[in-house]
C-alpha cells in the first residue's frame, strides 16, 4: 500500500536520508560523507523547513520512500534563503580555506552553502518554479515520480506558475530521461565547468 501525502515535521529525517541515498549523480552518497546531512541541507530540508506547503511524501511500509519539494518563484525563494536559512548554516560550515582542488566533498557543499548555485537569469524569468524530486530505489520505475510530479504540478498550477524548471547533474543518466519524458526540455547547454543541465516546462492551468 502507497500513500502519497503532504509533507509532515516528522519526515524532516527522512527526507535528510533520501537525499544522501540519491545524492551521487542519483546513486548512494552516503559512503562519500563524513556528515550525512549536508546534502539534505541543500536540496530538501529548506523546502521542507520554509516552504511545506509545497512539499509532498509517498510512503511505503518502510516508511516514506520519495519525496517532491519546489518552490513558485526563485528569484523570491533565493532572497529568502539568504535571510533565514543560510545564516546558521553558514556560522556551522566554514568555507574551506584550502585550493578547491584539495576539497573533500563534505567541503565542496561547504561551499556551496556559502556561494549557491543559481539557476541562469533566463531560465527563472521564463521558467520562475523549480522542483526537487527524489525516490529511494525500492520506489524507482514504478510510477513514483510520475505521480509525485502531478500532485506538485497542480499544486504550483493553482499558484498561478506558468512555468518550472529543474537542474540536473548530466552524469545522472536517468534523471534527464524521467525529465524528458514529463516534457522538460534543455533550456541552456552547461559549460565544460558545470555539472548542471537546466531544463524546463510550461505548466498549463
Amino acid at each position: 500500500m502507497l500513500l502519497f501525502r503532504p509533507f509532515e515535521p516528522r519526515d524532516l529525517a527522512a527526507l535528510h536520508a533520501i537525499s544522501l541515498a540519491t545524492g551521487h549523480a542519483g546513486g548512494d552518497a552516503s559512503h562519500l560523507y563524513e556528515d550525512s546531512q549536508l546534502v539534505g541541507h541543500i536540496y530538501s530540508a529548506p523546502y521542507a523547513s520554509l516552504q511545506a506547503d509545497l512539499a509532498f511524501v509517498v510512503e511505503d511500509h518502510d516508511g516514506v520512500g520519495g519525496f517532491v519539494v519546489g518552490t513558485i518563484d526563485t528569484v523570491l525563494w533565493e532572497s529568502r534563503l539568504e535571510q533565514v536559512w543560510w545564516p546558521s548554516l553558514r556560522r556551522r560550515y566554514a568555507y574551506p580555506g584550502s585550493a578547491p582542488e584539495a576539497w573533500t566533498i563534505d567541503e565542496r557543499r561547504h561551499a556551496m552553502i556559502h556561494h549557491p548555485e543559481h539557476a541562469p537569469a533566463d531560465v527563472v524569468r521564463d521558467y520562475p518554479a523549480h522542483v526537487h524530486l527524489n525516490l529511494l530505489p525500492r520506489l524507482q520505475h514504478r510510477g513514483m515520480g510520475v505521480r509525485l510530479l502531478a500532485v506538485w504540478l497542480e499544486l504550483a498550477s493553482a499558484r498561478d506558475a506558468k512555468g518550472i524548471h529543474v537542474g540536473v547533474n548530466h552524469a545522472n543518466a536517468a534523471a534527464l530521461i524521467f525529465w524528458k519524458r514529463q516534457g522538460f526540455l534543455p533550456l541552456a547547454t552547461a559549460s565544460e565547468t558545470s555539472r548542471t543541465i537546466w531544463m524546463g516546462r510550461r505548466i498549463t492551468g
